[in-house]
């Protein structure tokens, strides 16, 4: 069983973008270098970076998350 393409909206901002993610209790955190082909959306939104990291986020703890593209020329991913 393969998993079907969304077509996020997400990967319109190009192949690897920044989020910002703002916690509902004022924290903000900022995550350079996300490959917008791997979020994965659940009760956990999952999603790797260009270093290697695998990040889950709780997204009942979300108000919002800011996307931000970045150039192909910026990240390189190994």
């Amino acid at each position: 069983m393969t998993n079907p393409n969304l077509k996020s909206s997400i990967t319109k901002k190009g192949r690897y973008v920044s989020q910002i993610l703002h916690f509902i209790n004022g924290e903000k955190r900022t995550f350079e270098g996300v490959d917008s082909y791997s979020i994965k959306q659940g009760q956990f939104t999952k999603f790797e970076t260009t270093d290697g990291r695998l990040v889950m986020v709780n997204d009942k703890n979300i108000l919002c998350i800011e996307i931000i593209g970045q150039e192909n020329s910026e990240i390189k991913k190994d």
